[in-house]
């Protein structure tokens, strides 16, 4: 093929060789070599699909290319991500090679098994060290014979050239004319409007959101807890658990042992409806509420009835790191048996939270203030959180609903005693 193809190049050249010079009929011999080097190359690479992702899940949206036609990469590396109503899929290479044809545009609907790159399979050569360049000396070196060439002829009289000079201010007030146009451009009290497209995971929140609205029969009841033991209590240990388990001693992990404490002696807020059934779970799945940049995400802490603070404390920092860093996989974030929300974070003093159903509660914690209280006849000053538990009343009569959320606030007002509870 690439022999027929360069003699029919030959006898064309014999027709336009007259009317064209040379370096025409060069640079066409060129061209179609490369076409047909690169359509080689195509025969002979590698296509990668979008990979399965979830049971539930069949499609996305390519949201970016890290790499582009004619990179390098090397086995596993990552090429592109595609952005699910759930979390974020990276691509990877399948193997080291060169990239050398991208068959999807970014914000394109991709579904799995989708053909999505190709990738000629190849060694990747490391990265050549940077040589010297020679012509920078030589540049270097030429303004030295007009250094030596200036003494020997004498300067023209000052008063001759300074004349030239005075036009320069003109064009300099001309450049600071310049700001006072952009700016008077800016018409104040401007009525424009920027539209973005909303992310997949947005999307599915508000879906999510608005069928909990729908489904279930919300209802929220609030309390107010003392603060005093539980922060004493963080402030005496929080500087030997920092060093010995290398982790910050917060307050979440004392809620989430006090809501999985109360769940066990309250279990229906700890069951879900599928159907006409009421499933009960012998275990504790928390998810705990963490806002990223794309929306709100509730990964699991799983069975949180067998861990102490020290243990639920690092799942939880671990979880939230990887929320941040949009790290969290499908089984993060699957199941689920009661939600913990942490408002208080952002300043939140009072707040509803909605259920994550299927499950039947959520508990919404919020910031601390300082408030005076009466104590035994006395008025004094204490820390205070308001705390809010919305259920679902289907489930939940109003006596469980109290009694939960009062006993996950002894447990708090006096932690001792949740080292008492059994495990």
């Amino acid at each position: 093929m690439l022999s027929k193809r360069i003699i029919a190049v030959a006898r064309s050249r014999s027709a336009f060789a007259r009317y064209a010079p040379a370096s025409t009929w060069h640079a066409t011999a060129s061209h179609i070599m490369r076409a047909q080097f690169h359509a080689s190359h195509l025969l002979q690479a590698e296509t990668v699909k979008v990979p399965q992702m979830a049971e539930s899940i069949s499609e996305g949206t390519l949201k970016s290319w890290s790499k582009q036609v004619g990179d390098t990469v090397e086995a596993d590396e990552e090429v592109a991500t595609i952005e699910t109503d759930k979390i974020d899929v990276t691509v990877n290479a399948s193997v080291s090679g060169t990239i050398v044809e991208l068959l999807a545009n970014e914000e394109d609907t991709v579904t799995v098994g989708q053909e999505l790159f190709r990738i000629e399979a190849g060694q990747v050569a490391a990265a050549p060290p940077k040589e010297d360049k020679a012509p920078e000396p030589t540049q270097a070196e030429a303004p030295k014979p007009a250094e030596t060439a200036s003494p020997t002829t004498p300067p023209p009289a000052p008063s001759q050239k300074s004349t030239p000079e005075a036009p320069k201010e003109p064009k300099a007030a001309k450049q600071e004319s310049k700001p006072e146009t952009a700016a008077s451009s800016q018409v104040p009290g401007s009525r424009n409007e920027t539209r973005v497209r909303m992310s997949r995971m947005r999307l599915r929140i508000a879906e999510r959101l608005k069928e909990s609205q729908n489904a279930a029969a919300s209802l929220t009841t609030f309390n107010e807890i003392d603060m005093s033991s539980l922060i004493d209590m963080r402030k005496k240990y929080k500087d030997e658990v920092l060093k010995e388990h290398d982790i910050k001693l917060g307050f979440m992990s004392a809620f989430a042992r006090a809501c999985t404490l109360a769940l066990r002696e309250i279990p229906t807020a700890n069951a879900s409806i599928e159907g006409d059934e009421i499933v009960y779970h012998d275990y504790v799945d928390l998810s705990v509420a963490v806002a990223t940049p794309k929306g709100l995400v509730t990964p699991v802490v799983r069975n949180t009835e067998t861990m102490n603070f020290l243990s639920i404390e690092k799942e939880i920092v671990s979880l939230g790191k990887k929320a941040r860093d949009g790290k969290l996989t499908l089984e993060d974030m699957a199941g689920g048996t009661f939600t913990i929300s942490n408002g208080g974070v952002f300043g939140s003093l009072y707040g509803t939270p909605i259920i994550n159903l299927p499950q039947s509660a959520v508990l919404g914690m919020h910031a601390i203030k300082e408030k005076p209280v009466v104590v035994n006849g006395q008025i004094v000053i204490r820390p205070i959180m308001v705390v809010a538990l919305t259920y679902d009343h289907r489930l939940l009569d109003g006596r469980e609903a109290v009694t939960f959320l009062v006993k996950v606030r002894d447990y708090i007002e006096d932690p001792r005693k949740m080292l008492l509870a059994p495990f």
